[in-house]
């Protein structure tokens, strides 16, 4: 971490060993790392800071990014670093004089498939769950909203859970025990329906990296294959693009953007705004 406040490293230094200045290393359980995390980004308001931890993933790592130019993204199923582009660049450069034949080719062959990808489906996710840790929360809702071509498709399903509604999660959400009960399927046969509705295609979401823990962690519990979709995150995206702003919430982008529609806590109405939100940072 860089810039991190003397509270906060009293914090942290309760629980992992400062090895040098701003490098913290020990072993704590999932739900202490999340809590850590939550403490970095809740007070680390200048700096940047990244966190490294082992996962059960095909790279047996996972990582996060607080205030940082440079971007986690998956790539089929392995996550890694972006580098910002230049300043002002938007695009590949033109190729110049000198180049090899094999190298225009090959400059020709990535901007092909750059505009090749504009015209890909894309699928915008969402999940609501009961809490924050995934070994022990679950979710309630599945929303995703696919756009191929012109053509628009929805999905929406609630989850029955094993035990009642959190309090601070009905009236977040408005969904009650009884809804839940109603309407809501067995969690193995609403997350076959997700899975079958996203299939393969490039994901986006809000904080994406959330769900997808979510995600994982429910194919895991139900014999699942995990999804190893390409994805973009809206909030990084918008981190990058976005200034001015008092923080980067969901509310507080669409009213910047000054989008009629506004968050709900409703997986699929935050689906269809995060849709509104992608188009207005992709002008």
């Amino acid at each position: 971490m860089t810039d991190c406040p003397p509270r906060l490293r009293g914090d942290l230094s309760k629980w992992l060993c400062e090895i040098n200045t701003g490098v913290y290393v020990g072993q704590v359980s999932g739900r202490v790392r999340d809590a850590l995390w939550d403490r970095v980004c809740k007070n680390l308001q200048t700096g940047r800071a990244t966190m490294v931890y082992t996962t059960n993933g095909e790279q047996k790592m996972d990582f996060r990014v607080h205030n940082t130019t440079w971007t986690p993204v998956d790539f089929d199923g392995i996550k890694l670093m972006r580098r910002p582009l230049p300043q002002g660049a938007t695009e590949a450069l033109p190729l110049k004089p000198g180049f090899s034949k094999a190298g225009k080719r090959q400059m020709a062959a990535r901007q092909a498939g750059a505009r090749a990808r504009t015209g890909e489906c894309l699928v915008w996710i969402d999940l609501e769950t009961t809490g924050l840790q995934p070994d022990r929360d679950e979710i309630i809702e599945f929303g995703a909203l696919r756009l191929d071509g012109d053509r628009e498709t929805e999905f929406s399903c609630l989850v029955r859970p094993s035990g009642p509604l959190p309090q601070t999660v009905a009236e977040l959400t408005g969904l009650t025990d009884e809804m839940l009960q109603e309407q809501g399927v067995a969690m193995e046969q609403a997350l076959k329906k997700f899975l079958s509705f996203i299939g393969k295609d490039r994901l986006i979401g809000y904080n994406l990296s959330f769900d997808m823990v979510f995600l994982r962690a429910a194919c895991q519990r139900n014999g699942q294959p995990m999804p190893t979709n390409r994805s973009v995150d809206l909030l990084n995206l918008a981190r990058r693009k976005v200034s001015g702003v008092s923080n980067f919430k969901l509310t507080t982008l669409a009213a910047h953007f000054a989008l009629a529609q506004q968050t709900s806590h409703r997986a699929l109405a935050d689906c269809r705004l995060m849709r509104e939100i992608y188009i207005k940072l992709n002008e």
